[in-house]
């Protein structure tokens, strides 16, 4: 129903900035992302109403990521600076279409991911 497209991920010093973009085929209501490393937990980054701007971010983010949309183009980005080596991992992007609570890192639908590497 719902397509998801994440790319910009790749391979960078620690120190370094990355950003991701995510690209949807329709509607959504809230969109986010998500990361997972090998052997962890899916852990949520940060998510955006699309209507209205409003974003949250996961306390280990603060400060160094930013997420934003553009609704021209129905893509959300990840500006990623002050990457560190425990930010590697895949990240997703994800979205929901109905009301609900945007904090909840509770989405419908999935990107593919897109793989961020911060070398030390």
């Amino acid at each position: 129903q719902l397509q998801l497209v994440e790319s910009g991920g790749g391979s960078v010093q620690a120190g370094g900035s990355l950003r991701l973009s995510c690209a949807a085929s329709g509607y959504t209501y809230c969109m986010g992302w998500l990361r997972q490393a090998p052997g962890k937990e899916r852990e949520g980054v940060a998510t955006i109403y699309i209507a209205g701007g409003t974003t949250y971010y996961a306390d280990s983010v603060k400060g160094r990521f930013t997420i934003s949309r553009d609704n021209a183009k129905n893509t959300v980005y990840l500006q990623m600076n002050s990457l560190k080596s425990e930010d590697t991992a895949m990240y997703y992007c994800a979205a929901v279409a109905t009301r609900g609570s945007c904090r909840d890192f509770r989405f419908g639908y999935w990107g593919q991911g897109t793989q961020v590497t911060v070398s030390s």
